[in-house]
């Protein structure tokens, strides 16, 4: 579709694979070609596959845009919380591959989708604002709180600790993990059985169970931009 996100429809599946770089930063622009790529999965009424490179999801929002000035970070964090909540109200499943890395932002794409799938090895899955000296923003929290298991949500959130994939599994960033020669299999075998399910009552059984993070993230969104 773009060189930030590669589109793929193949057997009603959507792959929609990050292109930014090696840590496939997430922009402004990323963001922009991300919407499109999900207007076109949701007109192909298609399952949606996020996936990265070999080694790396998303290492989490560009940088260079978070510390241009304070109006492009509130203005970057606004486009990826509003990112995150449409993939949440997507009316079509939502999977990710990950494959390797997910830091942050990257982090906060497998806390988006409904069904995550991890590869094993030596990577890192987590939220580690505060780790990097930023205080972690209320969608952030709203979407952690809801996601992670309670075990894990003050972990992560207040103590920026990072996770194995196997361990993430337990935190509840990761639903399963294979090894990467796997991965693909793994993806393809659980979208098949997701495509058999009815995505009428998958849409709206999703909005009544989401109904109060989806509030909650309204919320949060328009305070973060009054910060």
């Amino acid at each position: 579709m773009t060189d930030l996100i590669h589109y793929q429809l193949e057997d009603g599946v959507a792959t929609l694979t990050l292109s930014n770089g090696k840590v496939n930063a997430i922009s402004p622009d990323l963001i922009a070609a991300f919407n499109v790529a999900l207007d076109r999965a949701a007109q192909d009424r298609a399952v949606v596959v996020v996936t990265g490179q070999p080694g790396i999801l998303s290492a989490g929002y560009d940088l260079k845009v978070m510390t241009s000035s304070p109006q492009n970070a509130v203005a970057l964090v606004t486009a990826g919380s509003t990112l995150s909540r449409r993939l949440l109200s997507h009316p079509f499943p939502v999977m990710v591959a990950c494959t390797g890395h997910a830091v942050a932002k990257g982090a906060f794409l497998l806390l988006s989708a409904d069904y995550r799938i991890g590869v094993s090895g030596p990577f890192h899955i987590g939220l580690n604002e505060v780790q990097i000296g930023m205080t972690m923003h209320h969608a952030g929290i709203e979407l952690a709180r809801d996601r992670l298991r309670r075990s894990a949500f003050h972990r992560s959130v207040i103590n920026g600790e990072m996770f194995s994939p196997e361990k993430a599994v337990d935190a509840g960033f990761l639903d399963q993990v294979v090894s990467p020669e796997q991965l693909r299999e793994a993806t393809l075998a659980m979208a098949a059985q997701l495509k058999k399910i009815n995505m009428t009552a998958h849409r709206n059984t999703k909005l009544k169970v989401r109904k109060e993070l989806l509030q909650a993230l309204d919320t949060a969104i328009q305070l973060d931009q009054t910060l």
